[in-house]
């Protein structure tokens, strides 16, 4: 969207054109649908998250300052109300960890064992990397890191945004983003070759 279509499309949202909202729901809703369920692991979940998002948005145009673009202040308004919401499910059940789970420090890097993180994927055939069954283990792998790894690997590697667009979404340092990113990959490198191990 270029900025000056961007810029219509919020002045038409403060002026609380209903045209607008729509809209606005064409172009992220689907975007912001993905990401939200990739945080919440839920289909009923992220779409709560989405009517709250789109919800909050419609309310709170007038503070869109436009220092981010439009997607971007949607991707954090999104990224903050799925972990929200994951964390409040996470206290209501107890889920159990698996053994084979890396552990992470409170810095982030992750404990234990690194032998996993050596394993050649160089010659793995293409076939095998779009498998369904390979699709499935990197599904596994990435509701299993911490939310705030999880956050950043859903930013960048499936929606695509540049590192500061992520960082913008998530509050964070550019380099705090880029070092979680790389954590985030070796974590889901190893879980991957666990389970094909």
């Amino acid at each position: 969207m270029s900025a000056v279509a961007e810029a219509t499309l919020v002045d038409r949202l403060r002026a609380r054109d209903p045209m607008a909202l729509e809209a606005l729901l064409a172009r992220f809703a689907a975007r912001l649908y993905r990401l939200a369920h990739g945080i919440t692991g839920s289909t009923a979940d992220a779409e709560e998250v989405v009517q709250d998002v789109f919800l909050t948005a419609y309310r709170t145009i007038d503070g869109f300052e436009g220092r981010a673009s439009l997607g971007t202040w949607l991707h954090r308004i999104t990224v903050n109300a799925a972990l929200n919401r994951r964390r409040g499910k996470r206290r209501e059940v107890e889920v159990p960890i698996e053994e084979c789970l890396p552990r992470f420090l409170d810095d982030g890097h992750r404990e234990g064992d690194r032998t996993y993180l050596l394993a050649d994927w160089s010659a793995a055939p293409d076939e095998e990397l779009l498998s369904r069954e390979t699709r499935r283990m990197v599904r596994t792998a990435i509701d299993r890191l911490p939310d705030d790894h999880r956050a950043v690997v859903l930013l960048r590697d499936v929606e695509g945004l540049t590192n500061e667009e992520a960082a913008e979404a998530l509050g964070e340092s550019v380099a705090a983003v880029k070092s979680r990113l790389h954590r985030a990959r070796m974590a889901l490198r190893e879980q991957i070759t666990r389970a094909r191990a």
